[in-house]
């Protein structure tokens, strides 16, 4: 059977009474039939405010127990939805915005930075998150273009960070 590109929208029926899909589905964020990554990115603002406070590696380790959960939620979310990486799947955009708030205090400013940044990191998927994007499949796939688009905004977050701290 072969997986199609972008699935039709399940019921949402369906995204609240199955577990793995109110997962994937940011907890049923990723059902906006506008943008639905963008509104599903939003699903991980409460654990970047809760985890503001705590260590680095604490912070860290959320991050990273997100990434690998997601590998499986992503991966069969879009196995029963027979979909390469349905546009509601929005996991990997919680751990990818995660990722990116990991390297600056979290204010008002840099949470809309951010945000900013990897939205256009995972919106046009410049090389080499494209050719993840295209030959990656399964949860692996779905995650790591998101991954690797949070770890790019980190970088340039922090650059703009710590250029105005110290050279303002």
């Amino acid at each position: 059977m072969t997986m199609r590109k972008h699935a039709p929208f399940p019921p949402a029926v369906t995204v609240f009474t199955q577990p793995v899909h109110f997962l994937a589905f940011g907890f049923g964020l990723g059902l906006s039939r506008k943008a639905p990554g963008t509104v599903g990115t939003v699903a991980a603002l409460p654990l970047i405010l809760l985890s503001a406070t705590w260590p680095l590696w604490a912070q860290g380790l959320l991050a990273l127990l997100v990434t690998l959960a997601g590998f499986w939620i992503c991966g069969e979310s879009a196995r029963r939805l027979n979909s390469h990486d349905h546009p509601g799947i929005v996991w990997d955009e919680i751990a990818g915005w995660l990722i990116t708030m990991l390297v600056v205090p979290v204010t008002l400013w840099t949470l809309v930075a951010g945000f900013l940044l990897f939205r256009f990191f995972d919106v046009l998927k410049p090389w080499p998150i494209s050719l993840l994007d295209r030959h990656v499949g399964g949860g692996v796939g779905i995650m790591m273009d998101d991954v690797l688009a949070g770890v790019m905004a980190a970088v340039l977050l922090w650059g703009g960070y710590a250029f105005w701290v110290f050279y303002w």
